[in-house]
């Protein structure tokens, strides 16, 4: 199956339903991680809808592209594009954290489309450059697609597998960073500042590119600009907003793991037309 290549009015309405699926998930759990999930949609959407090669029918295609959350705990975006995408029942959704559902707090192998089991920071650009070189040592085309916290770059092990992705020439490789300014505590500039962080990926030896991750035309610009990047591996550092398409949510940090009730979200679909 090749890349859905959605119109941009389209992605838009894939991005309404995912941020719907957020809200209603977590107000049914009644506990996961809002913020950070709504802070991602239009990079997934960006991804699933027009940019990776993948089928839903058949989820190990050996030349499917593979998609790592390493921000395991923003699980409900994953698993909302994935239903969206037709790995799974829409209605599944919302068994978010309940015994005995597949859809757990962080991601897990058992659901289709998963390709890694996020939940400890840190660890996720390990593992989507160990994908990445095994293609490229199987002289595969699929490509890799690794979704950063920018609170988890406080983690040493993202700039130990960035020193790797650049010593293998890892073109095959695309790390996205979502820069919306908020990790557990607080802001990242204050807990640990992060800036100039383009110029530190640039040392690295990483094309890097820095867009407006909410625009559909600036995400799928950088996209393609990695895919014919040659010799080196690209980081997209996408400037968002934690808890974006919810005002009381935006840039406050108790949302990163703080679920609003059902009352509220009924409230909010209205809103959103659903």
């Amino acid at each position: 199956m090749e890349q859905t290549h959605l119109p941009v009015g389209m992605l838009l309405q894939k991005a309404t339903s995912i941020r719907a699926h957020i809200l209603e998930m977590v107000s049914e759990a009644k506990s996961g991680h809002p913020g950070g999930s709504l802070s991602a949609v239009e990079i997934l959407v960006s991804l699933y809808f027009y940019k990776m090669r993948h089928d839903p029918k058949n989820p190990n295609w050996p030349d499917r592209d593979r998609f790592v959350l390493s921000k395991g705990h923003a699980a409900p975006v994953l698993y909302s594009t994935l239903a969206e995408a037709g790995y799974l029942p829409l209605d599944e959704l919302k068994t978010l954290r309940k015994i005995n559902s597949r859809l757990q707090g962080h991601p897990d192998r058992k659901v289709p489309g998963v390709e890694y089991a996020g939940g400890s920071l840190g660890i996720g650009l390990s593992a989507a450059i160990g994908m990445a070189l095994a293609a490229k040592m199987d002289k595969r085309k699929n490509r890799v697609y690794a979704l950063l916290g920018d609170g988890e770059l406080d983690e040493g092990q993202v700039w130990e597998a960035a020193m790797a992705g650049a010593k293998f020439k890892l073109d095959n490789l695309t790390a996205i960073i979502d820069r919306n300014g908020i990790q557990q505590d607080g802001l990242t500039e204050q807990i640990m500042p992060k800036e100039p962080l383009a110029y530190k990926w640039k040392a690295f030896n990483w094309h890097v590119l820095e867009v407006d991750g909410f625009d559909f035309r600036q995400l799928i610009d950088a996209l393609e600009k990695a895919e014919n990047m040659r010799n080196r591996p690209t980081v997209i550092i996408a400037h968002t907003v934690k808890g974006k398409g919810v005002s009381f949510m935006e840039w406050d940090p108790a949302y990163h793991g703080k679920a609003p009730d059902k009352e509220t979200v009924r409230k909010l679909l209205e809103t959103m037309g659903r």
